[in-house]
C-alpha cells in the first residue's frame, strides 16, 4: 500500500520562501501522475499543481503560476512544492496526491481523480 508523507511546512514571512517535499512508500510512485492540492480552514479543498509521472508536464492554479514550482525525482520516490513569495492567502494544509482515475490532461484538478493523500502539511504565511 503505498503511503505518502508531507514535510516542509511551517510558517513564512510573505516574500520568503518554502520548500515542502512529499516522500513516497512503494516502487510504484514513477508510474503515476502526482498533484498538489490545499485546504484553508472553512473553504474546500483546491488544486494548486500537477506533474506527469516524468516531470516532462506540469500544470499550475492561476492563483499559484510563476511563484510556485512543482518537481519530482523518482530516484527518490520524492515531490516537491517550492514555494517563492508566498501571500497570506496561501496559508492552507497542503496535501500531496496520487492521479489515479480519469483522464489526466482533464482531470488533473479534480480531487476525486486522486485516490491516495498524504496528511497534510500546514503552512502559515505571516504578512
Amino acid at each position: 500500500q503505498v503511503q505518502l508523507v508531507e514535510s516542509g511546512g511551517g510558517l513564512v514571512q510573505a516574500g520568503g520562501s518554502l520548500r515542502l517535499s512529499c516522500a513516497a512508500s512503494g516502487r510504484t510512485f514513477s508510474n503515476y501522475h502526482m498533484g498538489w492540492f490545499r485546504q484553508a480552514p472553512g473553504k474546500e479543498r483546491e488544486f494548486v499543481t500537477a506533474i506527469s509521472w516524468s516531470g516532462s508536464r506540469t500544470y499550475y492554479a492561476d492563483s499559484v503560476k510563476g511563484r510556485f514550482t512543482i518537481s519530482r525525482d523518482n530516484a527518490k520516490n520524492t515531490m516537491y512544492l517550492q514555494m517563492n513569495s508566498p501571500k497570506p492567502e496561501d496559508t492552507a494544509v497542503y496535501y500531496c496526491a496520487r492521479f489515479a482515475r480519469g483522464d489526466w490532461y482533464s482531470d488533473y484538478r479534480r480531487v476525486g481523480a486522486y485516490d491516495v493523500w498524504g496528511q497534510g502539511t500546514q503552512v502559515t504565511v505571516s504578512s
